[in-house]
């Protein structure tokens, strides 16, 4: 069903934080083969660990399309509730639904979804089924849903304190496979109208080399109004260093929608870059017109790429020689949220994908489970 009201914020909705309490979240089982393999097995145990390290703090939904749903249910039947919807892809947090809440009411939004770019610099050429993905979902959830198809938008690019900040990068939203004929101010205006959003924070740049122009949830994430995580490295000979450098010196003079400067933490990146290996790309099967993978590419690896679970935090781990990286990220995390369980994930096979955790779940909120 497609709520009428054209305007989520005039209707007294917002989007709420990750770190407020959920319902549940969802996930897509992977199965393409441009971006898990021809052998997807590896990104699936890396799905299966993803969603055992959630259900034990909310309910956990997948989508899976018919063919591959036995598979999915033989790996995690027991901890998901399967629903049965065709998809291009696996990225929940970018293909399906943003939820905003009015404290008591869970709604849902559909934006346009093109494949982060269209024709423009999209990474396949057909993504109907993804498109349709977050109506399909609030459908079967039985949510209200705001069709706001007009406007090009991935659940990625964004990241609210709910308290009226958001953080977005100019990399991204403005790029031009977005929402060309918007000037920023317009874009700002139809955020602050769908979210219930006051101010919108604009990063420059995201991590290095990230195939959706710059996500802002591999950069920089809230951990609470006023206080940030931000990707960092001190490494000045790093392709990263300058995107990290501009984002903090933008972070450190602006304030967020309360008049709060924000508090920075820095969490560095793995210490060493992970590339494609020659093994990597064997496995792989392009499409006409799907993004190709090259040996050596480097990933945009990045701990920011955190989940927020009910009472836990799920980190990217990414092995071989970043042993030392990925403890230090799981120990300024769990500094950093002492009232939440932080769990290591080894998440390298979601990262060949072009993604990592937060692009790979999306939180249904407080209440959008009730009915």
């Amino acid at each position: 069903m497609i709520d009428p009201h054209p305007c989520p914020a005039a209707a007294g909705f917002y989007m709420p934080a990750e770190f407020a309490p959920h319902d549940g979240t969802i996930l897509i089982w992977p199965v393409r083969p441009g971006s898990w393999g021809l052998d997807p097995r590896p990104a699936q145990r890396a799905f299966a660990d993803v969603i055992r390290a959630i259900a034990p703090h909310e309910q956990v939904i997948l989508i899976v399309d018919e063919a591959h749903a036995d598979e999915a249910r033989a790996a995690v039947g027991d901890l998901v509730d399967l629903y049965i919807f065709p998809t291009e892809d696996s990225w929940a947090r970018d293909s399906g639904p943003t939820f905003v809440t009015d404290g008591h009411t869970v709604r849902g939004i559909s934006w346009q979804f093109n494949a982060w770019g269209g024709t423009f610099d999209g990474l396949y050429t057909h993504w109907e089924n993804d498109d349709a993905l977050a109506g399909r979902i609030c459908d079967a959830l039985q949510l209200d849903c705001y069709d706001l198809g007009d406007f090009v938008l991935e659940g990625g690019s964004i990241h609210t304190d709910g308290d009226g900040t958001l953080l977005v990068t100019e990399a991204c939203l403005l790029s031009p496979g977005r929402n060309p004929d918007l000037s920023r101010e317009q874009i700002e205006a139809r955020l602050g109208a769908a979210l219930g959003i006051e101010k919108v924070l604009w990063l420059p740049r995201g991590i290095y080399n990230d195939e959706t122009n710059e996500h802002v949830d591999n950069m920089c994430a809230f951990l609470a109004p006023g206080e940030v995580v931000l990707a960092w490295t001190d490494r000045s000979d790093d392709p990263q260093y300058a995107l990290s450098q501009q984002t903090l010196a933008y972070l450190s003079q602006v304030t967020d929608a309360k008049g709060r400067p924000l508090l920075i933490h820095k969490l560095p990146i793995p210490d060493n870059p992970i590339t494609i290996t020659a093994d990597d790309l064997q496995s792989y099967h392009f499409e006409s017109g799907e993004d190709a993978r090259t040996i050596g590419e480097r990933m945009a690896a990045s701990y920011v790429n955190f989940y927020f679970a009910n009472q836990a935090v799920i980190v990217p781990q990414f092995g071989g020689g970043n042993a030392a990286s990925d403890e230090r990220a799981i120990q300024l995390l769990t500094k950093l949220c002492p009232d939440r369980q932080v769990v290591g994930i080894d998440a390298r096979a979601i990262l060949l994908g072009g993604g990592n955790i937060h692009c790979i779940t999306q939180q249904i909120p407080k209440g959008g489970l009730s009915k």
